[in-house]
């Protein structure tokens, strides 16, 4: 069985990894031999697929910040659809990237209808309707494979196909060591008052969201002079100028590679941008300000041509349809709003206990552990159709 599989972005490589993995864990079981190739990044590679080009630094979220990297992600879908074209997967699977992946499964339907496409991590359309992605979705997935209740109530409505397997990050967390563990693998005392920063995963955030980061951080360390910073990369090209704003700050820091997870769960507290970080932190049990910025002009067209109002972004938050962390969107997203209310949950443990009690009720919304192996049987089910 040849299987094609389509993601995009840091996020979409971590879920795409767990998936192949489990694919290919499900398919040696089930006795078929199966090669998987994909769009994707470092980790689903290192998992076992075929990479036929990186996706990991292609994704923005806005008009201005897309510009830079329309002509890459169209040369990589034209790659794409040839690559296709001499090579007829047995099934497509395409992992949230929204708008290039709407792209290859209308050209995939088009082209091989006979050809199988399971979506998994959907459009997130049940939390913003208005992004308009559903009707499109109709006209060429088989099977949508729903990460959340609401998800998967929303697409059904919609008459798509679609099981809710829960969510990947469960699996990942069942591997995750606990915080006396973390502190011990990153030589951490027991006493470090620790705040881990987790800034960017796209070359825009980086540019819009970094020095916010690390002035809050500045404001933060002037009031708790024994405060550290972890500060884990998702990509390694970001080393260098994360490293020179540190310590142009004079920041007591310490930038983390490929210990992610360990630098999360050592933390009294996370300041982290919007995204699938914010679940992370959240099943680690570590309170957490999330905040999130996007360039004026886009900021602007948003509101003021799209109509566009999203009054919680961070998916803690969109899950129980409330404020379960604090969120500070775009002109509130000031390191003076950030640092003070760090400093509030560093002197208000009983905000931090609430914060942790509905993680606990996110959680169970959530599934049970074995999401990507229910995943890859879906999947792996069209071989014997």
């Amino acid at each position: 069985m040849r299987i094609f599989i389509s993601t995009g972005e840091v996020s979409g490589d971590l879920q795409g990894s767990i998936l192949v993995t489990a694919l290919l864990k499900q398919a040696a079981a089930k006795g078929i031999s199966l090669e998987i190739t994909a769009l994707g990044g470092d980790l689903m590679e290192q998992a076992g697929a075929e990479l036929i080009g990186n996706t990991t630094q292609i994704g923005s979220i806005g008009f201005l910040e897309a510009i830079p990297l329309i002509l890459p992600t169209l040369k990589l879908q034209r790659f794409a659809k040839k690559y296709l074209r001499n090579n007829n997967p047995d099934a497509v699977v395409l992992i949230d990237y929204a708008a290039p992946n709407i792209a290859i499964g209308t050209f995939v339907k088009k082209n091989f209808p006979q050809v199988p496409i399971v979506y998994y991590i959907a459009p997130q359309d049940w939390a913003v309707p208005m992004l308009g992605n559903a009707p499109k979705l109709t006209g060429f997935v088989d099977k949508l494979l729903a990460v959340f209740p609401q998800e998967a109530k929303y697409y059904k409505k919609r008459e798509l196909d679609v099981t809710w397997v829960g969510h990947p990050l469960l699996d990942r967390m069942a591997q995750a060591s606990d915080k006396d563990q973390s502190r011990q693998i990153l030589n951490i005392s027991a006493d470090q008052k620790v705040i881990t920063l987790l800034p960017a995963s796209r070359r825009q955030e980086i540019k819009q969201m970094l020095p916010i980061f690390i002035e809050s951080a500045t404001i933060i360390q002037a009031k708790i002079p024994d405060i550290h910073f972890l500060i884990p990369i998702s990509l390694a090209i970001y080393k260098e100028e994360i490293s020179r704003l540190v310590t142009r700050a004079k920041l007591s820091a310490t930038i983390i590679e490929n210990q992610t997870l360990e630098a999360i769960s050592a933390a009294d507290l996370a300041i982290t941008k919007s995204g699938t970080v914010n679940l992370e932190i959240a099943l680690l049990c570590v309170p957490q300000i999330v905040l999130y910025r996007v360039h004026p002009f886009t900021a602007w067209i948003a509101r003021n041509i799209l109509k566009m109002d999203i009054p919680l972004m961070s998916p803690p938050n969109l899950i129980l349809d409330r404020e379960v962390v604090p969120e500070f969107q775009q002109e509130s997203a000031t390191p003076e709003n950030i640092a003070k209310k760090a400093l509030e949950l560093f002197e208000d443990p009983i905000q931090c206990l609430k914060i942790i009690a509905d993680y606990n009720r996110m959680r169970s919304q959530l599934g049970e552990v074995g999401v990507a192996e229910r995943a890859a049987n879906v999947i792996l089910e069209f071989n014997q159709q």
